[in-house]
């Protein structure tokens, strides 16, 4: 016993040897994706002079909120649109396209995974066709077919609620989940719907905070559809009133840097909040597969 307890250390460090290069190469690569989203918040805080001068931007000593306060009275006009307005679009439209986007995709993936019915095998052949044609392909086609409904609110938040990959992954996730759950609801007197709220939609927290997190990725960051559906100011949503922000002459690039901060901001936040069932339901899909 004292001599296996005695190796344990050795074990240990040899372990922990074959591990540097692993560790050493994820410290890079996380450096490497760190370093914009460092440069960009500490140019935020940067006098505007020394925006684009490389290293200077990291002196602390110099760090202040003025280009913050740029961008707030930059945008405080009917005419340029007003900062927390543009805020308010982005809330409005990614919190809808989630929160109906969870409960339309997981009921169409209920159907698919856990109900028989004629045409299923269909029905899923075409959302796997679905998310091989990439949204570029349609947004002319889409623009056309819509284009009665510009410069409005539900345009930005109507054809984006269903969403194949949304169901794909919560199809993927309730194929897991055994069979004899259903079996025993049924033997009690649940019906699908009692057996969907109660028990697949509880126990798959982990896919719903995967699906939430992506699709509040997707839906925050939206640039193409907003460019061909929104000219009204009051309409815009956060990415492309950067984007006509820094098209403006001559280019405020300290305050763009702060704008850019207060874009990525949600993300930080949304993701550190669901990290844990992300996580989740990162490795249960690993599991699986």
């Amino acid at each position: 016993m004292a001599q296996t307890t005695a190796s344990n250390p050795k074990i240990s460090r040899r372990e922990l040897r074959s591990r540097i290069p692993h560790y050493a190469a994820l410290l890079v690569t996380g450096l490497l994706f760190l370093a914009p989203v460092a440069y960009m918040v500490a140019a935020s805080l940067a006098p505007a002079s020394d925006t684009l001068a490389g290293f200077t931007v990291f002196d602390v000593t110099q760090w202040g909120l003025h280009n913050y306060s740029g961008v707030a009275s930059s945008l405080s006009s009917d005419s340029t649109g007003h900062l927390w307005r543009f805020f308010a679009v982005s809330f409005t439209v990614t919190v809808a396209v989630v929160g109906l986007g969870l409960i339309v995709n997981s009921m169409a993936a209920y159907a698919l995974a856990r109900l028989s019915w004629r045409g299923r095998a269909v029905a899923l052949l075409a959302i796997l066709l679905i998310l091989i044609v990439p949204f570029e392909a349609v947004a002319v086609p889409m623009f056309y077919l819509y284009n009665d409904a510009r410069n409005t609110l539900w345009i930005q938040i109507l054809p984006f609620i269903g969403n194949a990959l949304s169901i794909f992954l919560f199809y993927s996730f309730f194929t897991g989940i055994p069979r004899s759950i259903d079996e025993a609801a049924r033997v009690d007197g649940a019906g699908p719907w009692r057996i969907f709220w109660q028990i697949i939609a509880p126990m798959s927290k982990p896919a719903y905070a995967s699906v939430a997190i992506l699709t509040f990725l997707t839906q925050w960051g939206s640039f193409l559809w907003p460019v061909l559906m929104i000219s009204d100011p009051n309409l815009r949503p956060l990415p492309l009133q950067i984007s006509v922000f820094a098209g403006q002459l001559p280019p405020a690039w300290g305050q763009v840097m702060a704008f850019g901060v207060l874009l990525v901001l949600p993300v930080i936040v949304v993701f550190l909040v669901f990290q844990r069932w992300f996580i989740e339901g990162v490795a249960s899909s690993a599991v699986k597969g």
